[in-house]
This record gives C-alpha cells, structure tokens and sequence, in this order.
C-alpha cells in the first residue's frame, strides 16, 4: 500500500481528499495535518467521515511527513507551499501540490500575480502542469506535480483540442465566462462568502485581475491565442460551468466541431454531451461534461463545460495525477457516479 499523507486536511480541498482516497484501494492515509485543529479527531472537522477514517489530525511537520509519507498532498495555502513541497522533494518523495506555488513557469509572473516572492525558482522546471488529458507523458514520469487551478481545469479541456486543430481564429481573443460555486473560495469565513451576500445573487468578480487568467494564458500561449475571461459567483456549493466563446477561421457546422472533440472520447473522465452540460450532472464527481454548439453565422462556435471545483478541479483531479504516477488503472478510487440530486 501507498503511504498518503495530506497537508491541510481540513480545507475544502484536503476533505474531498480524504473523502476519495479512504475508498482508493492502494494507498493508506497515515498523516494529516491541521494547525487550528491539531489533536482532535479528523471527524471532529469533518464528522461525514465518520465510519470511515480514525485519524487523528497532526500539528504540520514537513520532517514527520516525509519521515512517514511515500507520496504527500500539499492542499496548504498559495505561497504557504512552496518551502515544504521543496523539502519533500529533496528528500526524495512523490508530491502533488493543490495550491498555485508551481504553477507558473516564470518568477516574474508569479510574483506579480501573488505578490510574493518565489522562494525556490530552480523547482519551476521539474513541476509537471498536472493536466491529465494534455500532459499524460510527462505526469507518468513526474515526482512533483502542479495541480492546475479549477477555472483553468474548466477552460482548458474544452479548448484545447480546437486550439491544437488550428480552426480558432487567434487573431480574435476567446471569450470566456466562468461561473462558480462558494466552495471555489475556500472554507475560511468571509463576508463576500457569506450566506446572505451570496444567496439570490450572480455577481461577477476579480474582473480582469483574477489569478487563473496567467495560468490559462501560459498553457495556450504556444498557439498564439488570448483570452477575456470573467469569473462569477453562483449561489451554490459546487461547480464551475465555463461558458466559451469560439472564433473560428471559416465557417463550421455542428458536425464539424463535434469532430473535433473526437479524440475525447477514450477519456475516461471526459464526457461529450448530447445535452447542454449541468452542473447537478457532475457533482462529486471527476467527470468533466463538454458540449459545443455552432452559431447561425458559423463563424463562431459556443463551448460548455461542467465539471466539480473540488473533484475534477482540484482532489479529483490530484488523484487521477496519482494513479498516472504509480502506473495504476487511471480511474481507481474515482469510479463513484455524481450525486443525484
């Protein structure tokens, strides 16, 4: 069995976590860490674990970790990161890191968007951008693995495969718009957060200044193409549904652009719908939904997707990184269906 052990257990993201992984059948969870929490019982933060787990929540120790974890789960905070994912590295362990810290290839970037200085650059250029579907070579042979951020996870997929054809006219910028759950902005109170500010509303935020756009520009940058892209927040728990606005160099029909989704359809967690995507269709689950639709002008095409924020988002998403690592069957321990209703 694989030693697990994950860093910040009891976040949004170190939960569903530890939700799937006590399913996985080859690894065993032996650490996981809280600082507000340590000593208590992993139930007494997350009591719908109960049944299931019987850890006990740890003070963070990088030395203990490494001491006692083959592969870790870094779900600590941007810029909180880096230093530990650094010293598991050196000492000679597996690492898939949740938060922004390896991201980005450029410092100055970097810096710039988290206003904070990368404290181990030279460790940009072994971290492998853990997108599956795209980067499925070079994740196989990684030991640190940057998982992508959930706004670009839902961006990305459904892009890429248009970008790669050579039919988007990248003389137009692509249009996207994304909307997202609360759970998107993590599991510390805040009054932008708060039940009342976000129940009944959509409002829109971090207009043009939010962190995802550089990690989105840097994975198209090779073919040249730029992006609007606008987040939103929705009054519900889960979810992103990324909406895209295609320009296309000649005039495409529906069949046309279905086709070129083709090479989708051996993934095993990407579905190509014969429906408009919904959020309720992927909840709790590693499934992303793609839909595209032509327009009466056919010089533009609409892409929806849908997945979960915190499953093919973030954990989902670690864990099919994991199974790619270790050479196991991809979708090991992520076989659950999404949450009906």
């Amino acid at each position: 069995m694989l030693k697990i052990a994950i860093a910040g257990a009891t976040g949004y993201t170190g939960a569903e976590l530890v939700r799937l992984l006590v399913q996985h059948p080859k690894v065993k969870i032996v650490c996981v860490t809280s600082e507000q929490s340590s000593g208590e019982p992993l139930t007494t933060r997350l009591p719908f674990l109960k049944g299931f787990s019987d850890l006990t929540l740890e003070k963070f120790d990088a030395d203990r970790i490494a001491e006692n974890a083959d592969l870790i789960f870094s779900a600590l905070s941007h810029t909180k990161a880096m230093r530990p994912v650094a010293h598991w590295i050196n000492a000679g362990k597996k690492v898939i890191d949740l938060s922004a810290d390896y991201r980005l290839k450029s410092v100055k970037i970097y810096e710039k968007w988290y206003s904070a200085p990368h404290q181990e650059p030279a460790l940009l250029k072994k971290a492998v951008y853990g997108l599956p579907e795209i980067y499925r070579k070079k994740i196989a042979c990684a030991s640190l693995i940057a998982n992508p951020g959930c706004y670009p996870t839902g961006a990305l997929l459904p892009l890429y495969p248009f970008l790669k054809s050579g039919v988007v006219d990248t003389t137009r910028e692509i249009v996207i718009d994304a909307k997202s759950g609360v759970s998107g902005a993590g599991r510390s109170p805040n009054e932008a957060t708060h039940f009342p500010e976000v129940n009944e509303g959509l409002v829109a935020y971090n207009i043009g200044t939010h962190r995802h756009i550089p990690e989105i520009e840097q994975e198209i940058a090779s073919f040249k193409a730029s992006i609007i892209f606008t987040p939103y927040l929705l009054p519900v728990n889960r979810g992103i549904l990324t909406t895209i606005y295609l320009p296309l160099k000649q005039k495409m029909s529906q069949a046309q652009l279905e086709d070129v989704l083709d090479e989708y359809r051996s993934e095993p967690f990407i579905r190509l719908a014969d429906h408009v995507p919904n959020l309720k269709d992927v909840r709790g689950s590693n499934f992303c939904d793609i839909g595209i639709f032509a327009t009466s002008n056919g010089k533009t095409a609409i892409l929806i997707s849908a997945i979960d924020n915190l499953v093919k988002g973030a954990s989902g998403q670690a864990i099919h990184n994991m199974n790619i690592m270790m050479g196991w069957d991809e979708q090991t321990g992520l076989t659950t269906p999404p949450l009906f209703p």
